[in-house]
């Protein structure tokens, strides 16, 4: 084998290696990212009436227990469970759930994780055993009464088995958490956290391991920092004005829209094509997100619940009452500390007139203002017809003029995606497409056209193989979209 095809391969394995590591971690921040309205209102319900509370009322708190116990990890197992089987999934993962639950003292958002999709499993092949050997007439008895026994069973085994040993590891993880917050350790997580988040692993980090974590702790003591190690907008904040200011003037050009996207929004994911294309700025990231995690451990800073999209509105709802100080001091200084590492890394624009490589200076700087779409190159926004003017071969062809729909894939559906699909619905409303937005593992099958980040590409066409898949590397202002619609307008094939 020569050099090339080794390093080709080992960058392919690198890339289903990420793909894989995402679509688990996708799968854990399916169950909870749903869910987060709950957790939402179980974070202001504590923040409000417990004794410590803003109003304290001792008739509403009584509500806070029993909603983290029980209502809680019963919306994550049974939305775990649909996951995998539908509504009948769904039915059995919330009462394999209550298992879990009585058999612990802490809240058990892992244990409804296992259970869950674990007896929603073994209730598909169930259902795929007897499909079409039930007699005519007796599909309801059936369905009801194996729902039942097997749920049952998944139930009492959870209570016995299951729900004691993830009851051990909760209570280990919660002590390990505890010793680091304890010995000032804590912001040294951001070494891992700050680069999983630009792989788009940002909400199985936040929501799959550090909410469940949060809130157990928050039950304790009435807030808890873990709600803040992903969740800061600082690190990211910090990047993006350092790039309006210094950085590339394709890059420029977008950062602005984004800075409102990321702090107002919480749309974090917007920030991630920008550290891909500089990846050094990945130090400013930790930088910033260990400042912020150290600044706030020593202030006493955390959050009733989580903070979901990590806007800065949505820190400022679930800070609890004396807190502001604290928590704002941490995103500050997260701020700060990234901008001036990531200004450091840009050289303060220096060379800011310097395009990224494969693109002419003058070109960029010729360009008119209006122009707002980065020049990022990427291989993976190149199709093979762009590089050689035909399909390559074995790749499925779409014509502009027969595109129906349109999905706009993210990791869990409901942030990055939203936004580029309300953006491609405006563009694509005259021409006739109907466009959706769609968590990457649940995409059906025989979609035909999908956008997605190009990080996420490895696991569109695992689950849409036959799809016509373009991708994007930057959320606002990219070519991609552009040509996306101008191959719908003018009836150019799209590869």
């Amino acid at each position: 084998m020569s050099l090339p095809d080794a390093r080709v391969n080992k960058n392919l394995e690198g890339s289903g290696f990420r793909a894989r590591i995402q679509r688990f971690g996708g799968h854990l921040a399916g169950m909870i990212m749903p869910n987060i309205g709950a957790f939402i209102a179980w974070g202001l319900l504590t923040a409000l009436f417990i004794p410590k509370g803003w109003a304290p009322n001792e008739t509403l708190a009584t509500m806070v227990t029993p909603i983290i116990t029980y209502l809680l990890p019963i919306l994550i197992g049974y939305t775990g469970g649909r996951m995998v089987h539908g509504q009948r999934g769904a039915v059995i993962g919330a009462l394999a759930t209550m298992g879990v639950i009585v058999g612990s003292d802490t809240p058990m958002f892992l244990g409804a994780m296992v259970m869950g999709p674990l007896a929603a499993w073994v209730l598909k092949q169930f259902d795929r055993a007897v499909h079409g050997r039930v007699a005519s007439g007796f599909e309801m008895l059936v369905d009801n009464f194996s729902l039942g026994i097997i749920g049952m069973i998944m139930a009492i085994l959870a209570r016995l088995g299951i729900g004691p040993v993830v009851g051990f590891l909760v209570n280990l993880l919660g002590q390990g958490v505890q010793i680091l917050v304890d010995n000032g350790l804590l912001p040294l997580a951001s070494i891992v956290v700050e680069p999983a988040k630009v792989l788009f692993l940002n909400n199985a980090i936040n929501h799959g391991v550090l909410s469940p974590l949060g809130a157990a702790q928050a039950q304790e003591v009435g807030q808890s920092i873990l709600f803040m190690v992903e969740s800061n907008p600082g690190p990211g904040l910090g990047v993006l004005l350092a790039v309006w200011f210094f950085g590339q003037k394709a890059l420029r050009s977008t950062a602005p829209g984004a800075v409102i996207i990321h702090f107002f929004g919480g749309i974090h994911e917007i920030y991630f094509p920008y550290v891909l294309a500089k990846p050094v700025l990945i130090v400013a990231s930790i930088a910033g997100g260990v400042s912020g995690l150290l600044v706030g451990s020593i202030a006493g800073a955390g959050l009733v619940g989580p903070a979901s999209p990590g806007s800065i509105i949505a820190y400022l709802a679930v800070t609890p009452r004396g807190g502001y100080v604290a928590v704002l001091s941490a995103v500050i200084a997260a701020t700060v500390v990234s901008f001036l590492v990531a200004s450091l890394l840009l050289g303060f624009g220096r060379g800011r007139k310097a395009e990224a490589p494969g693109t002419s200076a003058d070109a960029g700087e010729s360009a008119p203002e209006h122009a707002a779409e980065p020049r990022i190159p990427s291989d993976a926004t190149k199709s093979p017809a762009e590089e050689t003017g035909a399909p390559a071969t074995g790749t499925r062809v779409l014509n502009g003029r027969d595109v129906k729909k349109l999905v706009i894939a993210c990791d869990a559906g409901m942030g990055s995606s939203v936004m580029v699909a309300s953006s491609m619905k405006k563009r694509l409303a005259p021409h006739g497409v109907e466009v959706s937005h769609s968590p990457v593992n649940e995409v059906s099958p025989d979609t035909e056209l999908i956008m997605c980040q190009s990080g996420l590409a490895d696991r569109a066409r695992n689950i849409a193989p036959n799809a016509v898949i373009i991708t994007f590397e930057q959320f606002l202002g990219d070519p991609a979209f552009a040509r996306v619609e101008n191959a719908i307008k003018s009836g150019e094939n799209l590869v």
